[in-house]
């Protein structure tokens, strides 16, 4: 397993992290039920061959199936503090439109599905940032200032917000100095936040800032394959390798998330971790003149 440096929270990471919508979302990407028990056996099997593959950051959220992932993670990483002999890193959410006044009792709740006294990374649960959430956020007694309370008091070992923006918002929520990491949707299809050609993007700010980078939506969340499935329907090539491979190549990612459900996929997702021969030159992939 490939780790790296999150940023400037000092924590050590895999390249590539388990993503854990998977586990609590009912037919998310397909038919699944987290309540079926033959469904449940095979996540934690799942989990179980990441702890032996070395994956040592864990992604979930309290909205991925009303905690039900948090759950699922509670009790397969029961007892666990390292993966291949590094730290854990544990990082769950807490969504604004539920807990923007309340972040503690998210937490609390949280806390309480895994089975632990602290997280090691709360973040804001994002989706698109107006100018009127980034307001919210950041004003005296905003979720911002929640979260900081949060971790002096050592229930939260660093704060981050997600998002699927590359707007004003996101770029003021990076600049503002408050947030260790940020979650990004960045892939193959969706590059606005890495662009090397000027440069440009949110990822550099970041870098920047010192920020953890964490990125989701890897393999698309299986846009491209649709497209191709659209304009190709006679392919047969498995693009997803080379999809997750793109997000790695690039220098400024520290994880890689990748929604993982069962023993099977995780130890795919291993093999294309483990694949340095596969990573390529994004700039080049960017070029437009030769």
């Amino acid at each position: 397993m490939e780790y790296t440096t999150l940023g400037r929270t000092g924590a050590t990471v895999s390249r590539i992290g388990f993503g854990g919508a998977a586990l609590g979302l009912t037919n998310y990407l397909e038919t699944f039920d987290p309540h079926d028990a033959a469904d449940r056996a095979k996540l934690f099997e799942g989990i179980d061959a990441a702890l032996d593959g070395g994956i040592n950051y864990f992604d979930t959220a309290a909205a991925y199936g009303k905690g039900e992932s948090e759950r699922v993670l509670g009790e397969g990483l029961k007892g666990v503090t390292h993966s291949a002999g590094v730290p854990i890193v544990l990082s769950t959410k807490v969504h604004p439109k539920q807990f923007a006044d309340n972040v503690r009792a998210s937490l609390e709740g949280s806390l309480e599905r895994l089975q632990r006294d602290r997280v090691d990374l709360l973040q804001i649960h994002g989706d698109t940032i107006t100018v009127a959430d980034a307001d919210r956020f950041l004003a005296p007694g905003g979720m911002a200032e929640q979260m900081l309370e949060l971790k002096a008091e050592g229930l939260v070992g660093n704060i981050g917000f997600s998002t699927e923006d590359n707007n004003d918002s996101v770029y003021r929520m990076i600049g503002s100095g408050l947030f260790d990491t940020v979650q990004l949707c960045y892939n193959f299809l969706f590059q606005h936040p890495y662009e090397t050609s000027r440069p440009f993007g949110s990822m550099f700010e970041a870098e920047a800032q010192g920020m953890g980078i964490l990125t989701m939506r890897a393999p698309t969340s299986g846009t491209f394959q649709r497209w191709i499935e659209m304009v190709n329907p006679a392919n047969t090539f498995d693009y997803t390798p080379a999809l997750i491979q793109f997000v790695l190549s690039n220098p400024l990612v520290d994880v890689a998330l990748v929604g993982m459900r069962t023993a099977e996929i995780v130890r795919r997702n291993l093999e294309i971790a483990d694949d340095l021969g596969g990573r390529l030159d994004i700039a080049t992939v960017q070029e437009r003149y030769v």
